[in-house]
């Protein structure tokens, strides 16, 4: 069972959330918040899969509970999917950074959240590589916080080559296509570059390799 916590101002928004994944078999919708600090309390008491996050509330904002959420360790199996009303909204790429898994458009089409939310909870990730990667090609300027000196040092040349992959937007199946390897060996790869650089999932790869100068805005 995939448990839900929604997080959104509005009560409409909510209950429309809450009536469409209800009604998914597999998934339950456990809690709702009003403001991120109630988000975060909420996803500390129910352990969720996955928390549909609305970027913009009042009060304590969906980045500042995201990377609250993100930054405890007793959360790490918590995955945020942040909802917002433009695709290329500003503080989208800070809440990438901050844990968020991905994003969604709230005018998203109901099937296309449902398997969103299947696929996040999965531990895929990376929603829309291409989608996503135009954003934090977009807004890897913006980074405040840069990679410390090193840290890519730790990872072998071929994980080098597969973070590179990963942060062009491409899929396991893409990455062994252009490295000659199996899917499996890719996705190997990518769980041991996640570990070694201690990110919680493949959206935070793909942020590492923009703030590493791995990969440029705008390379294909």
């Amino acid at each position: 069972m995939i448990k839900l916590v929604l997080a959104d101002d509005q009560a409409l928004v909510r209950g429309g959330f809450r009536a469409l994944l209800s009604a998914q078999p597999g998934m339950s919708v456990v809690a709702e918040a009003a403001d991120g600090a109630q988000a975060v309390q909420l996803a500390r008491e129910h352990r969720p899969d996955v928390v549909l996050m609305d970027i913009r509330m009042p009060g304590t904002d969906g980045l500042t509970a995201t990377r609250e959420i993100g930054a405890d360790p007793a959360l790490t199996e918590v995955k945020i999917i942040i909802l917002t009303t433009f695709e290329l909204d500003e503080y989208v790429f800070e809440a990438v950074r901050g844990g968020a898994s991905g994003f969604l458009v709230k005018d998203t089409e109901p099937a296309e959240l449902i398997q969103a939310v299947r696929v996040v909870a999965a531990g895929e990730a990376l929603l829309s590589p291409s989608v996503t990667r135009r954003l934090i090609a977009e807004f890897a300027s913006r980074a405040k916080e840069p990679l410390a000196a090193g840290q890519l040092d730790r990872l072998t040349e071929r994980e080098r080559e597969v973070l590179t992959l990963v942060g062009a937007g491409m899929t396991n199946e893409e990455i062994a296509q252009r490295l000659f390897m199996s899917p499996a060996t890719a996705k190997t790869h990518v769980s041991r570059t996640m570990m070694k650089l201690h990110a919680r999932d493949r959206a935070q790869l793909v942020v590492i390799a923009y703030e590493s100068g791995l990969v440029k805005p705008g390379w294909t």
